[in-house]
């Protein structure tokens, strides 16, 4: 067996230094629990950023995982598989949409979304050739692709990849009066995630979205809610946008539609929207395999049947009221919806990697993000009492 320690020396040595894990090795994994090759326990609090809302290694997505396997994986689309109608049949109808573009990753979704809405607005509302505009929000996350960091406000994810591309403007995140007068004619989409994840798990005013939403009308502008992060269960809701009540245009959709078996992503829209992309005007050769459309039915199938949305919703609510009772002065705020909460430390002390690292000693694996925020996000099939015992491990941790 090659241990912990040679695994991570083997990884530092070989790889690109483009990340920076905590010192554990997961070599196994079973629902919301994952183990070490010396056979240490701990409770997956991230979830693999929300790709695994269904918990590690489903019965159900394993099993359609190897059917699959058995008869078919890769087409690619020159030619018709009989999954892919299918798949997009089920994620059209799960969200209420009319028509969906299969690709791989999150960040391939954006930009899949990012090209229809460009498209959209030169052919469709009349934008002069290439003055399309884009506005994005500050502190957001949708994806390591050039385009994308080109409009994140995060430096360290920007910094000696210009020159970046044109087109997207910048303003705060949860301010409709900085929306309306940053829209103008040439304004194409809105760009916005419904809770910030990657930021802290940052959530807006309760109106804000039907605020965005009647902006968006009143101008003929794209509102595009990317729910890689929050979608399929992890607030409460399946969707977190369905929290408003509002419906957006377009949706990017990722991470937990697969299971966490394999990379599946999806723009979801309407038929007046999707209608601007054409033969040749986009693709992936491994978009809409047949494999990946197996395992998403199935995990689509895990979340609506398990009724894994009203499970987030119910233990979310149960598990921020434990992490609120714990009596430690450095905590600033404990918040979250469904099963994506933050744990906010008052800066000057340590910050949220020594944390994080505590929490590992106590059987936890949690992540910090900008420096001074801790995120729990287990499986959404985890139990109460599952959670009652990782409250007492995070007190233990935090207060050690």
């Amino acid at each position: 067996m090659t241990s912990t320690e040679e695994l991570i020396k083997m990884e530092n040595e070989y790889g690109a230094h483009n990340y920076h894990p905590l010192p554990v090795v997961i070599s196994q994994a079973e629902g919301v629990w994952v183990y070490d090759p010396e056979g240490n326990k701990y409770m997956d609090m991230l979830s693999c950023y929300s790709a695994v809302n269904q918990g590690h290694r489903h019965p159900k997505i394993i099993e359609a995982a190897k059917k699959q396997l058995d008869r078919l994986t890769l087409t690619s689309r020159a030619f018709c598989n009989d999954m892919l109608g299918p798949f997009l049949k089920k994620i059209v109808e799960l969200t209420g949409m009319e028509v969906a573009l299969p690709m791989n990753t999150g960040a391939e979704a954006v930009e899949t979304a990012i090209k229809i809405a460009r498209r959209w607005g030169y052919m469709v509302k009349g934008v002069e050739k290439d003055k399309a505009e884009i506005i994005v929000c500050e502190n957001n996350f949708h994806g390591r692709t050039t385009t994308i960091v080109g409009f994140s406000s995060d430096e360290g994810s920007r910094e000696g990849f210009g020159p970046f591309t044109p087109g997207f403007k910048m303003i705060p995140f949860n301010d409709t009066d900085a929306l309306e007068n940053a829209i103008t004619d040439n304004t194409v989409a809105f760009l916005v995630e419904p809770i910030q994840g990657e930021a802290g798990v940052i959530i807006p005013d309760d109106d804000y979205l039907v605020k965005v939403r009647k902006i968006c009308d009143e101008h003929n502008v794209l509102l595009i809610a990317d729910e890689i992060q929050t979608g399929f269960g992890r607030t409460g809701k399946m969707f977190a946008h369905e929290h408003s009540g509002i419906k957006p245009d377009m949706m990017t959709l990722g991470k937990a539609i697969s299971g966490g078996i394999l990379p599946v992503s999806v723009v979801v829209t309407y038929k007046r929207i999707m209608d601007v992309i054409t033969p040749g005007s986009h693709g992936s050769t491994f978009g809409g395999n047949p494999l990946g459309a197996a395992v998403s039915m199935a995990a689509i199938d895990v979340l609506t049947e398990e009724r894994l949305p009203d499970r987030a919703k119910e233990l979310g609510e149960y598990f921020m009221d434990k992490l609120k009772k714990i009596d430690i002065p450095f905590i600033k705020e404990v918040r979250g919806k469904g099963l994506l909460i933050a744990i906010e430390i008052e800066k000057g002390g340590h910050p949220a990697r020594y944390y994080t690292e505590k929490l590992k000693k106590y059987g936890i694996l949690a992540k910090e993000t900008h420096d001074w925020i801790i995120r729990f996000a287990p499986g959404l099939i985890v139990t109460k009492e599952e959670l009652d015992w990782a409250a007492e491990q995070i007190e233990k941790a935090l207060k050690e």
